[in-house]
């Protein structure tokens, strides 16, 4: 199998709709083997979950502090918000998409103090003249605009300004309903597979907006890098069994190669 992950690591949507036409006709063909009880075809249909009386983000998130993300997918930023302590917020990244979704803008924001700080930033920028001006005039530019409230996961980075030049990859994944707990946990051990280049930015799941969204930020130098690190975490004893068991509880993922902006403290 792990030959198999391998070759097929280049495109994780081929990659499940391949193994799971596989899967299906080995089980179909094996059929008379009852003994098979523990076959990865029955594992997509039957999962075993301890009940929970905690909330997902009560389990998942960091616990030592109140920080809120909001993602924007839109045409610009007013970056002179950052600037100001006046609000408390800050901007994490803002980028430019390369490949995926063309003509799109992403900017990540962190609010300290969590829902009490967006609050305070949103009335703040209501009596904010100059921002107002440009709400309107950036409306006249765009032709959609999305936004989701993020918290991040307790076992990723927090993530930092670094030096540039990189690229980044935004890997978004569309999770089935009641299988956040399962991806955070598989995660919280597949992380360390992934922090040998330091490629491991920030890793997010929605609150507000598209729900049981997962979020994962990686910098890499260039696109060869990016291939070069995510081949070699197939090296690693582990991987391929967090592939292997994570797959099942994606509806669907999509991937974004960006380019920081100037005014990106992600350079």
């Amino acid at each position: 199998r792990a030959s198999q992950n391998l070759q097929m690591f280049g495109n994780e949507k081929n990659y499940c709709v391949l193994m799971l036409s596989h899967v299906l006709s080995r089980s179909l063909s094996a059929s008379t083997n009852k003994n098979r009880e523990d076959s990865w075809f029955k594992s997509l249909f039957v999962r075993k979950v301890d009940p929970r009386k905690d909330a997902h983000s009560q389990l998942l998130a960091k616990k030592e502090d109140t920080n809120l993300y909001k993602i924007q997918c839109s045409e610009e930023v007013l970056p002179s918000i950052n600037a100001d302590s006046h609000y408390p917020c800050e901007l994490i990244g803002t980028w430019n998409t390369w490949y995926g979704e063309q003509d799109q803008a992403v900017h990540l924001w962190r609010y300290r103090g969590g829902y009490p700080a967006l609050t305070e930033v949103m009335n703040k920028l209501r009596q904010n003249k100059e921002f107002m001006e440009y709400r309107n005039e950036r409306g006249k530019m765009l032709l959609s605009r999305r936004n989701q409230l993020l918290l991040e996961f307790s076992f990723w980075n927090e993530p930092t300004p670094r030096p540039g030049p990189n690229i980044y990859e935004l890997r978004s994944y569309q999770l089935r309903p009641g299988t956040m707990i399962e991806w955070g946990n598989y995660w919280a051990r597949a992380i360390e597979f992934r922090q040998q280049n330091s490629e491991a930015v920030g890793g997010f799941f929605s609150q507000i907006g598209s729900l049981y969204m997962v979020h994962h930020l990686w910098a890499y130098k260039d696109l060869q890098s990016r291939e070069d690190t995510r081949n070699a975490a197939w090296q690693h004893e582990g991987w391929d069994e967090v592939v292997y068991y994570t797959v099942p509880l994606i509806q669907h993922m999509e991937s974004r190669i960006m380019i920081p902006m100037k005014t990106s403290p992600l350079k």
